[in-house]
């Protein structure tokens, strides 16, 4: 639904950050939402306008704590957080299901139209979410490569993987349609609709994001497999090894 979760958890940038602790993430971004819209959104209690509006407020404040707390944003948590304003604003406009399931269709969309797009810039997006310095030792698998001239099977191997990240966000915007259009049915601004809206929003999860990060795990496993067949490095090698911690003296 909001679309915040998922992508915070995947690593882009290369840049030194705090963890982010992913017990607050869910509660923040997934089971305080579900429940006030679920449970809280009737007449006689908050109702369907200020449910929906604190509902939002916990995934909007949330981001706005680890923007600040961590100082790290990227292009899908932006767009994240812009969905969380559509959303936001589509429901206080009391817009219908057709709406909230374009919308939801539409971000995934986008993102995997950048992917591609990005194919055809210095830094493609494909580097900062698969390839990157949180994840892979990018500086040995680079000497690696000009070592062995295999550079151009190495681009041609990005290439692929965007493909393949590209095709994940395409197939999360065909079950974020279908979900969305399946499951709200009542007329918006009621408290049926906020409870439909909570129960999409939970059932984004089994649904959704489970088999879209399945579907990047695979793009990164082939990614993985194609620098260990033309660098020739073990995959311990590839993967980047935290610092030592200091010794206690």
């Amino acid at each position: 639904m909001y679309l915040v979760v998922p992508f915070s958890l995947i690593p882009m940038s290369s840049a030194p950050a705090k963890k982010e602790n992913l017990l607050i993430n869910l509660v923040f971004n997934l089971l305080i939402p579900t429940l006030v819209l679920s449970k809280f959104s009737k007449e006689g209690l908050l109702g369907p306008v200020v449910g929906l509006v604190v509902a939002l407020a916990f995934p909007v404040g949330y981001g706005v704590w680890d923007f600040l707390e961590r100082r790290k944003t990227n292009f899908i948590s932006i767009i994240g957080f812009t969905s969380i304003l559509f959303t936001g604003g589509l429901g206080l406009m009391q817009v219908g299901g057709l709406g909230f399931a374009i919308k939801e269709a539409a971000v995934p969309t986008v993102i995997g139209l950048a992917v591609l797009l990005s194919l055809k810039s210095k830094m493609p997006l494909v580097r900062t979410m698969l390839y990157n310095e949180q994840v892979i030792d990018v500086e040995r698998v680079d000497a690696a490569l000009d070592q062995r001239g295999n550079r151009r099977d190495f681009d041609r191997l990005l290439v692929q993987a965007s493909y393949l990240l590209a095709f994940s966000f395409i197939v999360s915007a065909v079950l974020n349609f279908g979900l969305a259009l399946y499951l709200l049915k009542s007329p918006p601004g009621t408290a049926e609709f906020n409870a439909e809206l909570g129960k999409m929003h939970l059932l984004s999860w089994p649904v959704i994001v489970i088999p879209s990060m399945a579907m990047m795990m695979f793009a990164l496993w082939r990614l993985l497999g194609g620098i260990k067949r033309i660098t020739g490095l073990e995959f311990e090698s590839i993967f980047k090894t935290p610092p030592a911690k200091p010794a206690k003296g």
